[in-house]
């Protein structure tokens, strides 16, 4: 019985699609996880097929790190309504439109309960968006490797390195470090 309850952990940790994980996760995963629920963050972006990514899912956050949900919208415009209506009354609410890999892309910023939020969308489905791609990519790394690994790829990131770039400089990745991680 104890291995299939094991199992079932280990299976949860891997589907990031699904944030049930975040229960049985780290103190700040389940602080996150009470926050997304209590609020009903996700369930306002459904129909956007939302997924947490970032450094929070897979254990290598920092103080300031910040909550990124991507979603997959077919309507900018209906995407920009739906999240001015859902979080337009948060701290700090900002939405804006930018240009990022020759996408339309929206990114929505706010704070709710001492956490930034990010919330970023593109006509892209969203398990085929780069940060998730990174974060999958992140964590079979962090899987492979050491304590002291993730330990230190927090530590540069403390001192001001970018998750990619803080991969890349631990593996010797040089060229691009957003398109080399996904090489590696």
């Amino acid at each position: 019985m104890a291995a299939s309850k094991h199992a079932t952990i280990r299976k949860m940790k891997e589907n990031f699609k699904n944030i049930e994980y975040l229960k049985i996760g780290n103190s700040k995963q389940k602080e996150v996880y009470r926050i997304l629920k209590d609020n009903l963050i996700l369930e306002k972006l459904e129909k956007y097929s939302p997924i947490l990514v970032g450094t929070i899912p897979i254990r290598i956050d920092i103080e300031d790190s910040d909550l990124d949900i991507i979603c997959f919208f077919r309507n900018l415009e209906k995407f920009e309504t739906d999240i001015k209506s859902n979080f337009s009354k948060e701290n700090k609410f900002m939405i804006s439109n930018k240009n990022i890999n020759q996408k339309k892309s929206v990114v929505a910023k706010f704070r709710l309960e001492n956490y930034d939020f990010e919330i970023f969308g593109q006509n892209i489905p969203t398990n085929q968006q780069d940060a998730f791609l990174h974060m999958i990519k992140e964590n079979e790394i962090l899987k492979s490797k050491d304590a002291e690994f993730r330990k230190s790829i927090i530590e540069l990131k403390r001192r001001g390195l970018k998750t990619e770039p803080a991969f890349a400089k631990l593996l010797d990745i040089q060229g691009d470090p957003y398109s080399g991680l996904l090489n590696y």
